[in-house]
């Protein structure tokens, strides 16, 4: 990895109250992950919001 390569391994998803699954974004911290979750989640919505660290395969890895 060189300097003008950004990493962003922390991934926040969203599953739909009919079971469907997306990416909402990609993020360098887990911190800024988990605060893009809470405050997605604190709208009320009956969606759930979780973060994941992307995997050495390229997939999300459970936390």
């Amino acid at each position: 990895m060189n300097d003008s390569t950004v990493t962003l391994p922390w991934l926040v998803f969203r599953q739909d109250d009919n079971g469907n699954r997306y990416r909402v974004g990609r993020y360098a911290t887990r911190a800024e992950a988990q605060q893009i979750a809470d405050t997605l989640d604190g709208r009320g919505h009956q969606q759930l919001y979780w973060v994941e660290r992307l995997g050495a395969a390229g997939t999300g890895a459970a936390d």
